[in-house]
């Protein structure tokens, strides 16, 4: 076998793009680990058998949502309220998609499928910002790019999730597990607190929450993020009239 024959095929941009986008969702293993291992036990005290705590994570696949709907459950909400509030919760995504359409827009029917599937706060973020850093990147490269941040954080939170519902009662209410939910969005959020009308949002759904904080059932947030949305849109109309 000649030397030339031994030697490694070159890396593709598309491949190259995937490794960089698996070395950048690496970091997010340390949050996901005790978020899911947290929801797994939660899940367990609220009544959920294995199947239907493991279903729940692997369907829906969205931390702060399955969060919500469980809190609702155990509080006896009634089923079209969980539902509401789920809903509620995860719009976001719905902009996150909006928002990737530019970049991802033109990738065959099936991989904007798998990318939905997969479009969460932490792949969405570290995508888009890896898009509006790098504009010259092709729509391969943008997919292979988002699928390498989804790849190390995806199996550690269904993984974990089953880790949770095993142990159960057995993990120490002392490892306070449940402090890694507001630094992971603090350190997820706080990056994107780009504009007046991105920290008039954010101050309006603290402040609102804060205040609603003993309504029944989490209606005090559901109030708090529509009050954020508002705050933000009339900023941003203020500011586009302020400019011209």
């Amino acid at each position: 076998m000649t030397t030339s024959t031994m030697k490694t095929q070159p890396k593709t941009p598309a491949r190259s793009a995937y490794w960089a986008g698996v070395r950048d969702g690496a970091p997010f293993i340390l949050m996901a680990v005790p978020f899911s291992v947290l929801f797994g036990v939660i899940a367990t005290d609220a009544g959920l058998t294995l199947a239907q705590a493991m279903g729940f994570t692997v369907l829906v696949i969205a931390g702060a949502a399955q969060f919500a709907a469980i809190q609702l459950m155990v509080e006896n909400a009634s089923i079209a309220f969980v539902l509401l509030a789920a809903l509620a919760v995860n719009l976001r995504m719905a902009m996150y998609s909006a928002s990737l359409v530019p970049y991802l827009g033109a990738a065959p029917l099936w991989k904007r499928a798998f990318i939905a599937y997969l479009n969460f706060d932490q792949t969405y973020i570290t995508s888009i910002a890896r898009y509006e850093a790098r504009p010259e990147m092709t729509v391969a490269e943008r997919v292979s790019y988002f699928l390498g941040v989804a790849t190390p954080i995806t199996p550690f939170w269904m993984g974990m999730t089953l880790v949770g519902v095993l142990a159960g009662q057995a993990i120490p209410e002392a490892w306070a597990l449940d402090f890694i939910m507001p630094i992971m969005f603090l350190a997820m959020v706080a990056p994107m607190l780009k504009s007046l009308a991105h920290v008039a949002a954010a101050a309006v759904s603290v402040s609102v929450g804060l205040l609603l904080v003993n309504m029944p059932a989490g209606t005090g947030l559901l109030i708090a993020a529509a009050s954020a949305m508002l705050t933000g849109a009339l900023v941003e109309i203020w500011m586009e009239r302020r400019a011209r």
